[in-house]
């Protein structure tokens, strides 16, 4: 027997229990799990090492080349990326309960939308930095290693925030479908005199009488037939 279940965007449209181990186990919630550390240790970082003090002076610079603007936007990008990121994950073991696949529809639309823009975000992240990081002179009283933690883990970042996009496309792309189960039935048998096309009949005492296949047909059409004996005959005359 075969049965068949609608799914729309990656997940059944029946709804059903929400299945933690199996959501943790997906790629997509992984790949999100590493963009919530990566946002953290960029902002983190920023903020706990990201300024020192300007030298022979009390004002506080970006360690970047003294470049403010680059310190607050890897902070920023940091901080929104951790945001959304969390609010996927909490839309994603949402969307196995949606019933509408309009509203599914919607919010991969909006993660495709918002996971690309940010994968383009933290391309230009990590170019700023790096460059603003080579073009600084003096790095005497710099923190080297939060530096360089910035960079990197803004370019895992922008890895991937890029496959997720690709991951919510390919979802996207899915649509609705369906999907076919099969279950194997076992009919009960029961002692039909019907089941065989062939009728049982008694056994003779002269042994199994075979029947021709043509017996029961009508012959074909034939002429009317003439009397018995022989056509010349003619009655004697008195």
């Amino acid at each position: 027997m075969e049965s068949r279940e609608t799914t729309a965007y990656g997940a059944s449209l029946a709804g059903g229990s929400f299945d933690f181990v199996k959501f943790i186990k997906q790629p997509l919630t992984i790949l999100r799990i590493l963009n919530w550390v990566f946002a953290i240790v960029v902002f983190a970082t920023i903020v706990a090492e990201g300024y020192v003090n300007e030298k022979d002076s009390s004002q506080v610079v970006c360690i970047f080349n003294q470049n403010d603007g680059a310190c607050n936007y890897g902070a920023g990008i940091g901080v929104i990326a951790f945001l959304a990121t969390s609010a996927f994950i909490f839309a994603d073991a949402y969307l196995p309960l949606m019933s509408s696949a309009q509203e599914r529809k919607r919010l991969v639309m909006a993660d495709i939308g918002f996971s690309g823009l940010w994968t383009f975000l933290w391309f230009v992240c990590f170019c700023l930095l790096a460059n603003q990081w080579t073009n600084t002179l003096d790095k005497t009283a710099i923190p080297v290693d939060a530096a360089q933690a910035i960079i990197v883990f803004s370019f895992f970042s922008f890895i991937t925030w890029g496959v997720v996009t690709y991951l919510a496309l390919m979802r996207f792309r899915q649509g609705v479908g369906e999907i076919k189960h099969n279950f194997a039935e076992t009919a009960p048998e029961h002692n039909s005199p019907y089941q065989s096309s062939t009728i049982p009949h008694d056994p003779s005492p002269y042994g199994d009488t075979t029947y021709p296949s043509d017996l029961y047909q009508q012959p074909p059409f034939m002429g009317k037939p003439e009397p018995a004996g022989n056509s010349n005959y003619q009655p004697p005359s008195y």
